[in-house]
């Protein structure tokens, strides 16, 4: 007998939830893209001086080297808005780039150098806030190698009206929401804002939670990393096969960008950080960056010349190197950690992190791909999410594992509370319930976009050749490695990017931008005072 709570048994749309309930719907999305060399190796180029600073730029930065850039989008009111602001970063980048030099469109480098330090870090300038970040790089980078830090993803943010929550709340107005924090000092309208902001974190959580017991589907549907680089094996125990002389893979593997090879943490495996309630999220965070680990403590804080190499020789250096396929955010204010900012106004989106590139879209990510990650979140939102402990996290643990290494395997089993179950059969269930929501945001949106999405990933489940990983795997043999796939992509994508014009009015939007970001990073680092190794000792 299983000890979980079922999930997901009989899904029926709440009976009061209308298409007007996703009104106020904001989308946004994060792109990481490496730059390389037309040999297919890292740029070794500085960052272009035309997209601006990195360090205030809003949509133009880069993430961990100073040669993996990251576009980030407003949130916008459209998946289609989206993707279309999206594109413009790509063009303004393809403009600005040396000659030659391409956007890598897999999540997995390729040609890296066999020396670590010829992949650089993402410099920020010379203030203290900059520095910062460029030594948490360089902890990771001790850490972990720097090679982990250079596979790319995609991120997509979602966040739904305030509408839906108020209306929700109203409707489980039952004894507990009434009498939840009901201070007796406290005027009535205060008591109600109170609960409904716990009411719409509680529900965020729940999301989150029943994303996590689905992640093996995103990683069979969207999961395209099945193969990897020789130069990316270096030195590690792997069980890959050789696909030819320059790429390994594992026959029916959909992304290992997620599985152990990948962006993954042995050290992070048993942190226990939960998300069935905000203070509990909050305090297993806190506790990560609070206690020392040896291994880190053994590499010191500092090299042989006393320059900082690390931030803090901790589980974590900062809230942000704790990995988790999707995480509960809210904007952060101008010297607020992000736990601060989830606990002062509570959570505003969910950051959905388990996404590899798609490199057949030019920009990383198919209109498809969106509107079904839409879909599903609303499904993941509406849905029971009984509270996930331990045991149930080490099931999933178990299912991404097989889902990451052999998700295409004819007659793969998952783990379903406990007994196995067909990977397929589990998939289509949960795609044909959610079904009746995609109509509903097509309602909202006019079009089919999100039905078509649900449609493709119903025919996905049940032909494993037409997923993305397959058609990465059958590519790389066709053109004779992973890495001839990913230059003759980069290449396409360049070539459409360069063919389509901004408007001037868009152009000259980004061109002030960009000056704009360089006169604020210079206005920052004008106003230091402190040095950094005493801004450092604070912080630490």
């Amino acid at each position: 007998m299983s000890n979980f709570a079922p999930t997901f048994a009989n899904f029926d749309i709440p009976s009061w939830f209308k298409t007007q309930h996703l009104a106020g719907m904001l989308r946004g999305i994060e792109k990481e893209g490496l730059r390389v060399r037309p040999d297919g190796y890292l740029a070794q180029t500085p960052h272009p001086a035309k997209l601006g600073s990195k360090l205030t730029h809003p949509f133009i930065t880069t993430d961990y080297s100073e040669s993996l850039l990251e576009l980030i989008t407003d949130p916008k009111e459209s998946p289609k808005e989206t993707l279309n602001m999206l594109r413009q970063l790509h063009v303004l980048v393809y403009k600005a780039l040396p000659e030659e030099e391409l956007m890598w469109p897999l999540s997995m480098p390729c040609m890296l150098s066999a020396n670590d330090e010829d992949i650089p870090l993402a410099d920020y300038g010379s203030s203290n806030t900059g520095k910062l970040k460029t030594l948490y790089r360089s902890g990771l980078g001790i850490r972990y190698g720097r090679r982990m830090q250079t596979i790319a993803g995609l991120h997509y943010n979602l966040s739904f009206g305030d509408g839906l929550f108020e209306y929700w709340h109203t409707q489980a107005a039952d004894t507990q929401n009434q009498t939840q924090k009901q201070a007796e000092n406290q005027p009535q309208d205060q008591n109600q804002a109170q609960s409904l902001s716990a009411f719409k974190n509680a529900k965020y959580l729940g999301l989150i939670r029943n994303f996590k017991r689905l992640t093996s589907l995103i990683l069979y549907l969207l999961g395209a990393s099945p193969s990897v680089c020789p130069c990316f094996l270096a030195g590690r125990e792997h069980d890959l096969e050789l696909l030819n002389d320059s790429t390994y893979y594992k026959p029916t593997a959909t992304s290992l960008r997620m599985g152990k090879l990948g962006y993954t943490n042995s050290v992070q495996e048993h942190l226990d950080i939960r998300y069935n309630y905000l203070p509990e999220y909050v305090d297993g965070l806190r506790r990560a960056i609070k206690t020392p680990h040896e291994s880190f403590q053994k590499l010191g804080l500092n090299d042989a010349d006393g320059n900082p190499i690390q931030i803090n020789d901790h589980i974590l250096q900062i809230e942000n190197e704790y990995y988790s396929p999707i995480r509960p955010k809210q904007i952060a204010a101008s010297g607020e950690t992000p736990t601060e900012a989830l606990e002062r106004r509570g959570i505003a989106y969910v950051e959905f992190r388990a996404i590899d590139l798609d490199p057949y879209s030019d920009v990383g990510i198919r209109l498809s791909s969106a509107c079904f990650l839409e879909v599903m979140a609303l499904y993941c939102l509406l849905n029971d999410s009984p509270e996930l402990l331990p045991a149930e996290e080490d099931e999933l643990a178990i299912n991404l594992e097989r889902v990451v290494n052999e998700g295409r395997r004819e007659g793969l089993t998952i783990l379903n509370n406990g007994s196995e179950q067909p990977l397929e059969s589990w998939m289509l269930d949960h795609l044909s319930n959610m079904q009746p929501l995609a109509a509903l945001l097509d309602a909202h949106y006019g079009g089919n976009d999100y039905r078509a999405a649900v449609a493709l990933m119903q025919g996905k489940a049940g032909h494993s050749e037409s997923t993305i990983s397959a058609q990465v795997n059958a590519d790389s043999e066709r053109l004779g490695s992973m890495w001839q796939l990913g230059f003759t992509l980069a290449q396409q994508h360049r070539d459409s990017l360069l063919q389509q014009t901004l408007s001037p009015n868009t152009q000259a939007k980004y061109e002030v931008l960009a000056e704009k970001s360089i006169l604020q990073q210079a206005e920052i680092e004008a106003a230091e005072t402190e040095d950094f190794m005493q801004f450092l000792q604070q912080y630490r």
